[in-house]
């Protein structure tokens, strides 16, 4: 397809998608002739996947290009190629290793990942943005004076493993490509975690008016 039908078939304006071209956000298209490119189907896939990123997951562009970069390296390992362009979205801030709550909370989740048998996650802890953000979660908590250690933790965390099992089954559903298992991974780190996130809330008024009512 030409410049004006991808632009048509995926609602992105012609100056938006050169604007993507020349950020390297997607790969050139089939150089016609001095002034035309054709497109194809991956172009259009691959359109989508960034305007969902920087529209409704407010990734900034230089992120994005980081993000799939990772998605497009196939001399790794799909385990790493998946954790990597996760790993490269927006994150919490850094957690201040000199504050004695956040100490606290690295033996907290540290020892929460010795009785779930989490050793893979263990082994990652020093480069996984995932186990600081819930080293920061909890070492806020305890400043707060919440005990939200380990016996609170347990039972969440068994049940975001079976959300994480229902993830990635859906993702080899999805297609047995590397690349598009990758990026549905990806949308689903954006787009699904709102998801989630709602559907908790909203089990949280139905629980609550259950048990307390409307009065």
């Amino acid at each position: 397809m030409r410049l004006a039908e991808l632009s048509e078939r995926s609602g992105v304006s012609t100056a938006t998608i050169k604007y993507y071209l020349r950020e390297g956000l997607l790969p050139p298209g089939v150089q016609v002739n001095a002034t035309t490119a054709e497109y194809d189907e991956e172009h259009l896939r691959r359109l989508r996947l960034v305007r969902a990123m920087i529209q409704v997951g407010r990734v900034p562009v230089a992120t994005v290009r980081e993000v799939l970069g990772h998605v497009d390296d196939d001399s790794l390992p799909r385990a790493i190629r998946l954790g990597a362009a996760v790993w490269a979205l927006p994150q919490v801030p850094e957690p201040d290793e000199d504050d004695e709550f956040v100490q606290a909370a690295h033996r907290e989740v540290t020892a929460l990942l010795d009785r779930l048998g989490w050793q893979n996650a263990k082994r990652l802890t020093s480069l996984s943005p995932a186990y600081r953000s819930l080293v920061v979660g909890v070492a806020a908590l305890r400043r707060l004076g919440y005990d939200f250690g380990i016996e609170m933790l347990t039972p969440y965390a068994e049940l975001m493993y079976r959300t994480a099992v229902q993830d990635l089954d859906n993702m080899e559903a999805h297609s047995s490509q590397q690349e598009e298992q990758i990026e549905f991974a990806i949308l689903g780190a954006i787009l699904n975690e709102p998801v989630l996130q709602a559907l908790h809330r909203l089990a949280q008024e139905e629980e609550t008016t259950r048990r307390y009512g409307f009065e």
